[in-house]
Order: C-alpha cells, then structure tokens, then sequence
C-alpha cells in the first residue's frame, strides 16, 4: 500500500503543483473563498466524490472505502488568504490586489486534493471512511471550525478522529513536525478604550489625561503574566495597536488600545481576563479617567491526542524514514483547528517548506512568504498514508 500511495503520488505532483499555484493566484479572504470552493468542488466531481457544502463556501467530501470496516476518520485542510500585499515575483504571484496566501492554505487546500485523488484510486483497497474536510474563515474568528462543527461536520458519519497539517517554513523540506499533547495556545483579543478629558496640552492641570492613563495600563498589565500566571505556564500578554489620535499640544479625548493574550490552559484563561478587566479599569478610576475592557473570546489551546499522535509519528516514520520526522516545542500561536481537538481525537502537525537556497524560510503572515513546492511531494502522499493507517489498514 505504501509503495502505491508514493506512486500516485508522484503520478498527481505537477498537478497539485497546478492546483497550488492557481489558488495561490487567486486568493480569497475568510467567508469569501466562492472560487477557492469552486474550484475544489470541480476536483472532486471531476473524480466521482460525493461531497455537500457547510458554512457557506465550506466543502465536505467523503470517500469510502469498499472493504468491510465502520472505522471514519477526517483530513482538513483550511482556504483562506489573508490581507496582506504580496512582494513575491513570481509567475502565480496574486492577482487580487492587497490580498495573499501568506499562511500556506494554498498548500493545505491542494494537498487534501492530491490526497483525495490517491484515496478515491485505492478505495477499493481499504475499508472505513474519510471525510474530507476543506473549511473556510481559519483567519478570523469566530473561525470556520467552531461554524462547521455547529453545522455537523463532526457528525452523519462521526469521525473517530481528525488530521490537519500545516506549512513550517522553519522546518526544512522533506520533514515534518510533531508535537503529543497540548501544542498551541488560546488566543483572546482585547479591545480597549480608555476615556479621560482632552484639552491643551499646555493645561494638563485642566484635563483627564487619557495617554498618560493608558501608558501606566500597559505597563501595569504586564504584571498578569509576570507575577500572577504560573511561571511553569506558557502566557503571552501583547499590544499592537494604540491610537490617541490626538497632536503634539493636543491631548486626546479617549485612546484606543488592541491586544492578544494567549495560554495554554482554560482555568487561567478565565482568571487572567478578570484580572486584566479589575487592573485596567481600577487604574483608569484612579488617574480620574474610565476604561471599556472588552474581550473577543478567540480560539482554545490545541491538543494533540496522545495515542493518535503516537501512531502517527511511527507512521510518518515508516513512509519517510525516522531522520526526517522530528519533535516539536509548544508554539504559542494559535489555530482554529483547535476545536475539532476540543471534540475529537485529533492530530495537527506540521509539513516542511523551508529551503535556504530557494529562499523559502520567510515566515508565514509576511508579504514575502512563499513555499518550496517540493514539499507537495511529502504533504499529499504522507496524509494518504496516515488515514489508512489510522483506519487499520
């Protein structure tokens, strides 16, 4: 079975290269991936596997094996860009201006393709189910994870489990990454607006000084992670965004003030967003101002389930050879895919796409990002792999 999958895998290559590259040039932004579905859509009935959409542009295909077995498992595989103007020269570089596959869900979607396509040609060969999960919106939330899973993607058949990959550009070429256990953090967004009394800036006696305010905020809200969190506990509290809008003798009215906090455990979660709230706003009161602490509930942390996640590391071992299967360190940013990891048994892993001499180590979310497209040769065949295997066969 192993030499069959290397084998179609190779057969389809130039085409997920083609797949690739056509997405890539036509990236679409969360909710808004109508030809991305399409597309994927097209692949699928080209190749006779029924399918149904979900949360709006979400496609959800199923092969089934033609050997006795009730055993069901799930690939994902996410399709959305992100608003980010790419600086690549390259022939399929984005036609949609201001927008660009800088997160590599090009690769994801065309690998679950090539890999659907290996599937369809060995279901004859294999018994159980495998739900072929290509799922909108990863970039934003609420997520198009916690929307499918409202809308039964995990049921009508109910997978016993799940697989989702993702590109490492730190991760050379020809490996993949694994991680057992919990993997990557919650992620919270905070929207903050601190009020106090603008005026002169020349009569600060005569106003609330609302910058002045929010500096002593930031500064004091790091103390949540210095010396209120567990220091054995991985926490990130940071602030990219503060807008006063005010001038250099002007001081401003209000400031705007927007934030991520990240971790790896629900109970602090919770602890840490009152913390932040009763600091904040106790702080404003004092300096005579007032403060709206909003928090935009994000993600949850990622789990790896232990005995899945073992066996697919012996797997990917097996289809690749041990030197080219490492381990990895918690990763302290976060995926939507961690709902699925929530409900079900489920591995998230990650696929090598870095190459120093084809310049492909920029990281993801950057105007330069782009992918070694060797690595199409690993992600198709390896999946193929890890779903029969997980099966049982």
């Amino acid at each position: 079975m192993k030499e069959k999958i290397q084998e179609l895998s190779s057969k389809i290559y130039n085409d997920v290269v083609g797949y690739r590259q056509h997405i890539h040039a036509n990236p679409e932004l969360s909710f808004k991936e109508y030809q991305t579905s399409l597309f994927i859509k097209e692949k699928l009935t080209a190749w006779g596997i029924e399918f149904k959409e979900m949360a709006n542009t979400g496609v959800v295909g199923l092969i089934r094996g033609e050997l006795p077995s009730d055993q069901i498992i799930a690939l994902r595989a996410d399709m959305d860009a992100l608003p980010i103007h790419e600086t690549n020269d390259k022939p399929y570089k984005s036609k949609n201006e201001g927008v660009m596959h800088a997160c590599g869900h090009d690769v994801h979607s065309s690998s679950l393709l090539g890999t659907a396509y290996i599937l369809n040609e060995l279901k004859a060969e294999f018994g159980g189910t495998i739900k072929l999960v290509f799922q909108p919106a990863e970039e934003i939330l609420p997520g198009g994870a916690s929307i499918m899973i409202k809308e039964g993607v995990l049921e009508n058949p109910k997978p016993h489990a799940m697989l989702g990959q993702h590109v490492m550009p730190l991760i050379e070429t020809g490996k993949v990454g694994f991680r057992s256990g919990i993997y990557m953090a919650s992620t919270d967004e905070l929207y903050v607006t601190v009020h106090g009394k603008g005026g002169h800036g020349a009569q600060p006696h005569q106003n609330i000084d609302p910058v002045l305010i929010t500096a002593h905020i930031i500064v004091a809200l790091q103390q949540i992670v210095s010396r209120n969190a567990d220091p054995r506990l991985p926490s990130v509290l940071s602030f990219g965004k503060v807008n006063a809008n005010g001038a250099t003798n002007i001081i401003p009215n209000e400031v705007k003030l927007e934030g991520t906090f990240r971790t790896l455990n629900e109970e602090w979660r919770k602890e840490a967003h009152r913390l932040m709230k009763k600091m904040a706003e106790g702080i404003a009161e004092s300096m005579g101002g007032s403060c709206d602490f909003n928090i935009m509930h994000g993600y949850p942390f990622l789990i790896n389930e232990e005995k899945l996640t073992e066996n697919a590391v012996v797997y990917a071992q097996d289809y690749l050879g041990k030197e080219n299967v490492i381990d990895l360190d918690i990763w302290m940013a976060a995926e939507d895919f961690a709902y699925y990891s929530q409900v079900t048994a489920a591995c998230f892993y990650r696929l090598g796409t870095g190459n120093v001499a084809k310049g492909t180590t920029y990281s993801v979310h950057t105007p330069n990002f782009d992918i070694d497209e060797d690595a199409l040769k690993t992600s198709t065949g390896l999946m193929a792999y890890l779903a029969l295997k997980q099966l049982g066969n």
